[in-house]
Order: structure tokens, then sequence, then C-alpha cells
């Protein structure tokens, strides 16, 4: 009996797997019930239940460090915990938060209104005006990225009578005046993009209905999206309005006194950041300007008001070096941070601009292995007086909370995060796999010192849109993997931006089945290293992820034990046509092009997919309120393996949106479930 294995790469459109694109398609649904119960019953048992609770709890304490935001004199911050799933939003002071035992005061409630309203709410984030007490929420239905907007008085602690509301949209909003907001929303007719991103920036004053706001600025439906940020750190106002072509690619506009407005003669393919009278931008491509030629992934700074009249000498503020790159940058109270990746190694250095040149410093005391964030303390720029924030970690040691204040030397620890796992006889160590193509490919391995010839290994990457992948402290893998005798690794794939632009561009468009074979690679050095044998070989990822791990699953299955795909992309044919798919082109390349399909679908595991081969055990796992990737990939290619008789499984909740779930009791679940399955595939009988 011959097996249906369509799609196929010969009829890439005869798709009988249509239907459970139907998100809440009663036939689409029944299948996804079917295989959640299932999958459950499968991997749902005791053991489950206990990881999950242990799991969830790890989430839960009081004594977790709160992520932070000085707004007005107060720290703001969004706090979950077993007793408040949802959220509970409150504040504090910095005095009252240096304490061991601090005092916070609610604002809302997230539960309460979810309880109180019979909605599925989260508050997904919030627009604040300097010394104002209103503000917008976005809130968002069960996680997706499409969000309610309501005025909210957070003197009153209440939402505001006949305020600024909207019903749900993929939007966003910033105040122009305490009256006035400034919209950019994909909220009625003609106002979306393909991509289904707002296509307007919109003027909306206090007691307009929406559908009469005044249009200030658009693009075309085939762009990526419009919006705009009201930039307050000058002498005056000014509003920047985004044309985003692509997910890569802008124009900026600025305007500096209403109906005055310049497009900024800059390449399109840059990073920019404005303040006060300064603004730096990153080069993507080679630039030439005022006679010097300068480098892909180069900082330039410059003088706005310079710029505008005419001055094009930029400085360099930052130079770039074949493993040293450029991960980000901000402004705060005058100074330009940049965060940098050297050799993997995280460096900050702190930027001062003035008319006398550019004066630099270097954060010290950070980690050889590890990871540092810093942000600014301030939510609104205007307010900042250069206060950073610090988060460091590894592996191996928790989080821990630093205040760098201004024209202090050494930083001030303001909490620690518990230790979730014993890490007693684990290391960190560091190592490179050869592509195929023979790049360097490194990773980061976190597990009992020595090989053992056959460790339990838990493979992840990333691979995708310049996003570098960080050695985190990571509780779930800690307390389920780690502490019962099992390894982590964490590659760093092409397609990242852990080497810069050039990293980036070698795993993008035709590229990326590079970057799966870097991920490949590795798999196959710690067989070589003595760690593990393939059998034994867990892989995980999520989102581009999906791409990743479909075609491990296709074109490298004698690697790997067992594969867990999250929240995936899968199928490259139709993904410009699913939801937001449409602006990630510049990432994968069009598939409606022929010359682009040609190099597509030699990664669309989905039409790559086909019977009587060695494939691994694979569970797929979406979210239904995933409004981002659209769950139609998990769904189609967990039914078309299936088909063929392969040991696929498949689990999709109803909420969590592009995530894992709405709560920590449902993220651990979700993550869990994986565990359990990937657990039992590659034969690990864990002591948990």
């Amino acid at each position: 009996m011959s097996v249906d294995d369509r799609p196929t790469l010969s009829a890439p459109d005869d798709d009988p797997w249509l239907w459970l694109e139907e998100i809440e398609g009663p036939r689409a649904l029944d299948f996804v019930e079917r295989q959640n119960r299932l999958t459950l019953d499968a991997f749902g048992g005791a053991a489950f239940a206990r990881d999950r609770d242990a799991l969830a709890a790890i989430s839960d304490p009081p004594h977790n460090i709160p992520h932070l935001r000085r707004r007005g004199g107060h720290l703001n911050n969004l706090w979950k915990d077993a007793a408040n799933p949802r959220g509970v939003w409150r504040r504090t002071t910095l005095a009252e938060f240096r304490q061991a035992t601090p005092a916070w005061e609610t604002i809302l409630d997230i539960d309460q209104l979810a309880a109180s309203e019979g909605e599925d709410w989260l508050l997904s984030w919030i627009a604040s005006l300097a010394s104002h007490s209103r503000v917008i929420l976005g809130l968002s239905r069960g996680g997706s990225d499409a969000v309610s907007l309501r005025e909210f008085d957070v003197a009153t602690k209440s939402f505001v009578t006949d305020g600024f509301a909207l019903p749900e949209a993929k939007s966003g909003a910033t105040w122009l005046d305490a009256d006035t907001l400034l919209l950019s929303s994909a909220f009625g007719d003609g106002m979306a993009t393909t991509s289904g991103y707002s296509r307007t920036v919109r003027l909306w004053r206090r007691g307009e209905p929406v559908e009469q706001t005044t249009v200030l600025f658009e693009t075309t439906p085939d762009r990526m999206s419009a919006y705009c940020e009201v930039d307050r750190t000058g002498e005056t106002p000014r509003v920047w309005y985004i044309d985003r072509r692509d997910f890569f690619n802008f124009n900026a506009w600025l305007e500096t006194s209403p109906g005055t407005r310049v497009k900024l003669d800059l390449p399109s393919d840059i990073w920019l950041e404005a303040h006060q009278d300064w603004f730096a931008v990153k080069l993507r491509s080679a630039w030439t300007i005022a006679d010097a030629t300068h480098a892909p992934d180069t900082v330039l700074g410059i003088s706005l008001s310079a710029f505008l009249g005419g001055d094009r000498n930029f400085t360099v503020v930052f130079a770039p070096a074949p493993r040293r790159a450029l991960q980000g940058f901000f402004w705060a109270g005058g100074r330009l941070v940049l965060s940098i990746l050297d050799e993997l190694r995280p460096v900050f250095e702190i930027c001062t601009p003035s008319s006398g040149g550019w004066s630099r410093k270097r954060l010290g005391w950070l980690p050889e292995i590890g990871v540092i964030d810093v942000w600014p303390l301030d939510r609104d720029p205007s307010e900042s007086n250069g206060d950073l924030l610090a988060n460091v970690q590894d592996p191996l040691t928790p989080p821990s909370l630093m205040l760098i204040e201004r024209g202090v030397e050494s930083p001030a620890v303001l909490k620690r995060a518990p230790r979730t796992f014993n890490p007693d006889g684990l290391v960190v160590t560091q190592h490179e796999a050869i592509s195929i193509d023979g790049e360097r490919i490194p990773y980061v391995q976190t597990g009992p010192a020595g090989e053992t010839g056959d460790a339990p290994v838990y493979m992840s990457a990333y691979g995708g849109f310049g996003l570098s992948v960080k050695p985190y402290y990571n509780p779930s893998l800690g307390k389920l993997w780690l502490e019962r005798g099992g390894t982590t690794v964490q590659a760093n794939l092409r397609g990242g931006g852990e080497f810069g632009t050039r990293w980036h561009d070698a795993g993008r468009l035709a590229g990326k089945k590079l970057s799966h074979d870097d991920f490949a690679a590795v798999a196959t050095d710690l067989v070589r290293r003595g760690v593990t044998t393939a059998k034994h070989i867990a892989a995980q990822g999520g989102s581009n992820g999906g791409i990743l791990i479909t075609n491990m699953l296709v074109r490298y299955p004698e690697r790997f034990g067992a594969l867990f795909c999250t929240i995936p992309l899968i199928d490259m044919r139709r993904y410009t046509k699913l939801l937001a798919g449409a602006s990630w082109i510049a990432e994968y390349g069009d598939p409606d092009k022929p010359d682009e399909w040609e190099w597509l679908r030699t990664y669309s595991a989905y039409h790559n997919a086909r019977p009587g081969q060695p494939y691994p055990p694979i569970l797929i796992a979406t979210t239904r309120r995933d409004d981002r990737v659209h769950p139609g990939h998990a769904r189609k290619m967990a039914a078309k393996l299936q088909a063929m008789g392969y040991d696929t499984w498949f689990y999709e909740p109803a909420a969590g949106g592009h995530g894992y779930g709405k709560d920590n009791k449902e993220r651990a679940g979700f993550e869990v479930l994986g565990f359990q399955f990937l657990k039992d595939k590659i034969g690990w009988r864990d002591e948990g």
C-alpha cells in the first residue's frame, strides 16, 4: 500500500492538510483535542505533575528578582507568582527596594481584572508620559500579540471613564500630550499591512472616535509596518516616523515641529538611536560618506543638529573585528552604552559625546563565560540621570541585579536570585565544532566534569534574525536535566548575531541550510569528543528554531535520539500567507519568486519529509493563541508525519501566544511535557 506523502517537492501546493490552518475550525479543533489527549496520556502522568509543580514553584517564590523600570520616582514591576499567575502591576521606591523585604503598592491586579471581566487578560505593555498619571495599557487575550488598548489612571488606580479605548488589534500607541495619542494600529479597514501590522500613524485626540482620526503618516501595504516615537530628550519634543520596509530595513523621518518633517539621508539597513542633540547609527553594510568608507557593523556618531545642517563627518564610536561584534546600544543620561561580544565574552563600553569629541570607559567585573544584560533604570529617557541596571549570571550562577549609579565607581548589588538547583560537580566549558564548510561553530556545554560517552544531552540553538544565543542560568534545565545527571549544550549557529552581520548573513536566505549544518556539526562533535552517543542526544528549538529541528529530522536523523519542536515555523511554501509570515521575507526569501523558492525548498521540512526514513521520535508543540507564527505549521507537520507512520506527537494548549503559556504553571507544564518526552525517547530514566 502506498503512503500519502503530500505535499512534496514536485507538487508543493498539493496540500491535503490545509484544513488544519483553520485555527478555530471544528475539524481542526477535533484533531487538536484528540492529539492532546494522546500526548498527555503518554507523557503526562505522575512524574509530569510532580516536575511541573516543582518547576512552577521555582518561578513563584517571593524572593525571585523583579524586573524593574523607574517612572516618576517609583520603581515599577509586573510580578507573577502562585497567588497572582497573571500578574500584579506594583511599585515601590528605590530606598524601599534596597530593603531585604520591600513593601509594594499595588496599582492593578491583572488576575482580579480578568476575573471581574470574564476575559483571559494579560498585561502586554504600558505607554506612559512623564509627569502624567494616565497611561495606556495593552491588554492581551491569552498572550497574543494583538492587544486591546485601555486608558488607566495610576493616581486613582482605575480605568478612565470614556478614556482612550480600542478593540483588539496589533497596536501601539505613544503620547503626544496629555490629551493626544499617536496611534499605530492595524485596527480599521485598510489599516493593516500584509504582515498584519499597522500601515499608518494616526493622530487621536481625546473624545474623538477612532474612525475620525487624522492619518499623519502611512506606508504601502507591502511594507512591514509604520510607527512612531516621541523623543523628549531635546530642547523641544520631536517625533520620529518609521516606515519599516522589512525586518532589516527602514526609512526614518524626523518632525521637529508640526508640519516640518524631513527624511534622514541615511542607509536603510541601520540601527539608529537619538538622544538630546546626538544620534548614533550601526551599519549593516559598508557605507561611504564624507570620503570615508565604513565597514559593516561600525557604529558612527554625530550631532543631530549638525547632521541636519549638512555635516557628514561622523565619529567612529565602535569598530568591529571578525569575532567582535556589537549586540545593541542605547542612550541614558547623555551617554551611549554599547553592548559587545568579543569572542563571546560580554563587554560594555560607555561613550559620552561632546563638542570636543567622544570619551569612553569600560565596565569591569564581567564574566568570562556568562551573560550580563544592562538597561536604563528609567523608563522615559527624558527622565534619565544615567543610572543603569545590570543582570549578571551564568549557567551555574543565578542572576544578580546590580545598580550602576552615575558617578559611582562600583555597582551595588540590589538582589540575588535564589539557587534553584544543585550545581555541585557541574562545570561550564566552551568548545568549537567544525561545520560542513570548515567554519568554527562555538558551543557552551554544562554538565558533570569528565566524559562518560553516554551522557543524556539536551541541545538547543536558534540561528536566525541576527539574534545571539547566550548562556543564561536556566532553572528549568538546571532542576530537571542538570541536577539529575544530564548535560546541556547551547550552540551559536550562523544566522545569529554573535559575530555580527557576516555571521547573520551566512545563515540567512539561501544560507539558512548552513545554520542547520552547524547544529548537526555540534551534535557530531559531542560524539567525537566522547561526551555521548547520537541516540542519547535530545534537541529542542522554537519559532525559527522550528525550521532547525524539523531539518534535523529530515536531513540529519541519524545524529539525534529525540526532537522537541516548539511554536514552530515549518512550511516554507505558505509561511508568507500565514499571520505575520510576510514580515520575515528578508530572513528567508519569498516562495512566490521561483528563484527564491529554489533555496526555500531545500529547508522546507514539510515538503522534504518522506516515508521510509530513520526519523527519530518528535514532539511538535504550539499554542492556539500564537498570532505570530501560525499554529497550522505545527499541526500540518504532525499530521503528515503521523500519516506516514512516524513516531510523532503533538500538543497545543489554548493560550500562550508566541510562548509556552500565560502563567508560570502553564509554562512549566509545556516545558516538562517536552522533558518527559525527550527523556523517554532517549531511554533516560533519571532519578527525579
